[in-house]
């Protein structure tokens, strides 16, 4: 049987923001005069079927950063809500824990889950040592303050680096747990 892994695939500001105070991610956008080729994403893409965010994440998806097309509709969406909403076949609102949720899913048939935001969804996992590999990608800007990507964590948890390359002025690190 396939064993699926848990993928948490982020930006960050330098100092660990993951959004500014109000939310927004403006600051993810780098502007840079020779744009390197990043295949990352669609790579990233390619091993999913399957997606875990927070209500919050998805309604900024959804209201701001790409309102003409759902860019997840070919995968299972879990939307992490106590709001109820109608649910398709690949669109799952849910108020399961998202520990207990994605452990459900890791026993499952299937590709690999992402874990795309925020908070909310992310601290549970890394409680529960639930995260098999951390992407991060360091955004060269401090915002001093905003919603840290890593909130109340209860232990420490150790990692294995597997890969750090720097394209378009950002750094991205590839971890992975011990």
């Amino acid at each position: 049987m396939n064993v699926r892994k848990v993928i948490l695939y982020i930006a960050t500001s330098l100092d660990g923001y993951i959004a500014e105070t109000d939310g927004s991610i403006d600051f993810l956008t780098v502007e840079t005069d020779a744009p390197e080729e990043d295949n990352s994403y669609e790579e990233l893409l390619e091993r999913i079927d399957t997606v875990v965010l927070g209500r919050t994440t998805y309604d900024q998806v959804v209201n701001e950063l790409s309102p003409e097309q759902y860019p997840y509709e070919d995968k299972t969406s879990y939307i992490i809500t106590h709001h109820e909403k109608p649910e398709n076949a690949d669109l799952i609102f849910t108020a399961e824990q998202p520990d207990k949720l994605v452990e459900r899913l890791k026993k499952e048939e299937g590709k690999d889950i992402w874990i795309v935001g925020g908070g909310q969804v992310i601290t549970p996992l890394i409680n529960c040592n639930l995260i098999d590999e951390y992407i991060v990608t360091t955004i060269p800007v401090i915002l001093g303050q905003g919603i840290p990507l890593f909130q109340s964590i209860k232990q420490s948890v150790v990692l294995k680096s597997v890969d750090s390359y720097c394209k378009n002025g950002m750094i991205t690190s590839t971890y992975s747990k011990v």
